[in-house]
């Protein structure tokens, strides 16, 4: 029992995370290591977890419609993620230049950043929003909306589509927030915005208190009331005269050509990376459509459980991300090293508690969304597939999250169009067709996609070249 105990002590232990060559300063004691962590990590991954859970709450009182209505619902997904994928990249862009300039004690630039990312976020946001409305109908039927469920899809896409401008603005603000290492305000306004989310979601589907029952044109309008609601939150995070990103001052909106640069080495690589996942992932949920609605509303449900173990490895990664960009901004690239380590660990920890949550509980997790004896069955083998998988997910999202924080988005860019963009849906067709093993093996795709990343990502992060780039 001790051996046990000294080799899991080794493993959590900071004191042997570098090698003596890499430090260039003091190593603070593992204690005080993880206590920073801990502090930005837990409300990062707080928030994510109660919007995950909020996220399937909103699932299961659409499936209160009807089990087709989850899948008009799910297929709006990957379309409204492609459309989202511009304000993506910025924000990741803003997430690492703010932390930058945080570490370098230099908040006027940070300030200054974020006015410049709200008003490019503004400009493309009502663009593609509007273009998303016009093009709804297509752009579904092409993501594998069958003919029993285009009209209600088209329905909610385009009515979403309204949120757009109010949703980018909120998570460019929250981006900023996260990278000065303000994760708890960006934990307010998601729980919040959610939360009323699910209220209103509560009083128009069903029609409770008066309100009119609207079914899934409800869930649609609930959507932009919650995302009102996150850019007013937003927008005061950062009105007062004492935070540390107060935007209501005259200086800073002028575009400069080292913010531009900062945005355009992180983004650009940002944007490649979304690209390759959305465009992956929905031909990933294209090969799922060709299964059925039925195959469409099992991996809809499935990809619901999914959240919970990628909302800690969100939470994690975008500690990660902050703490990276900040100690390589304070000149320390060996802490910066370490924090990727150390949050690689917690997320250890995490992956197993959450390995026996889905093996225990997987039919109970399904009976959560629907009661129906052959969603249960096939998604309880999912979840099984699901308890392996979150070990891969949760290490790749925190060790990309380190890289994206040092500016090395392009290398995560080009693991995103080998795995995502190549691998997972080519090997999802293969093996749901040719091998025959259906949705089952689709999963299996999806499995091997997080490993794969998983190890592409840890062998650049283990040679340290991104703690060199300038920002």
């Amino acid at each position: 029992m001790k051996r046990i105990f000294l080799f899991i002590k080794n493993i959590y232990s900071c004191d042997n995370m570098i090698k003596d060559t890499m430090k260039v300063g003091e190593i603070p004691p593992t204690r005080d290591i993880y206590k920073r962590t801990l502090t930005m990590a837990v409300p990062a991954t707080t928030e994510a977890v109660l919007v995950g859970i909020m996220g399937m709450i909103d699932t299961i009182m659409v499936g209160t419609i009807s089990t087709a209505a989850i899948a008009a619902v799910g297929i709006t997904n990957q379309p409204r993620f492609i459309v989202l994928s511009l304000m993506f990249a910025l924000n990741t862009g803003v997430t690492a230049i703010v932390a930058r300039r945080k570490g370098e004690g230099d908040m006027l630039s940070a300030r200054s950043s974020l006015k410049q990312a709200g008003l490019i976020t503004l400009f493309l946001s009502l663009v593609v929003s509007a273009l998303a409305f016009i093009y709804a109908a297509p752009l579904l039927s092409f993501a594998g909306a069958g003919s029993d469920i285009i009209d209600d899809a088209t329905e909610f896409f385009k009515i979403t589509m309204i949120s757009i401008p109010f949703t980018s603005l909120a998570m460019t603000i929250i981006a900023a927030q996260r990278g000065a290492g303000n994760t708890r305000i960006s934990m307010r306004v998601n729980t919040v915005s959610h939360a009323v989310k699910i209220l209103f979601n509560l009083l128009l589907i069903n029609g409770y208190l008066g309100f009119p029952r609207l079914g899934i044109k409800g869930a649609a309008i609930a959507t932009i009331i919650g995302f009102v609601v996150a850019l007013i939150m937003s927008v005061s995070s950062v009105a007062g005269k004492n935070t540390e990103l107060n935007i209501f001052t005259l200086s800073g909106w002028k575009f400069d050509k080292r913010t531009l640069s900062g945005f355009a080495n992180v983004g650009s690589g940002a944007l490649v990376e979304q690209l390759f996942m959305r465009f992956g992932f929905f031909m990933f949920v294209r090969v799922v459509a060709g299964l059925g609605t039925m195959a469409i509303t099992i991996h809809h449900i499935c990809m619901n459980i999914v959240m919970l173990s990628f909302c800690f490895a969100d939470g994690l990664g975008i500690a990660s991300s902050a703490l990276v960009g900040q100690n390589l901004g304070a000149k320390r690239p060996d802490m910066a090293m370490i924090y990727g380590k150390v949050c690689q660990r917690i997320g250890l920890t995490l992956s197993t508690i959450m390995s026996f949550v889905f093996i225990l509980g997987r039919k109970g997790l399904i009976r959560m969304f629907t009661s129906e004896e052959e969603i249960i069955t096939v998604g309880s083998y999912l979840i099984l597939i699901l308890a392996v998988i979150t070990f891969a997910q949760i290490s790749q999202f925190v060790i990309s999250g380190a890289l994206k924080g040092a500016g090395d988005a392009k290398y995560v860019a080009f693991v995103a169009l080998v795995t995502v963009g190549i691998l997972r849906p080519g090997l999802a067709w293969v093996f749901a067709y040719p091998m025959g093993l259906g949705l089952i093996g689709i999963w299996f795709a999806f499995l091997a996609d997080q490993i794969i990343r998983l190890v592409l990502n840890y062998a650049r992060f283990g040679t340290a070249k991104w703690t060199k780039i300038k920002l």
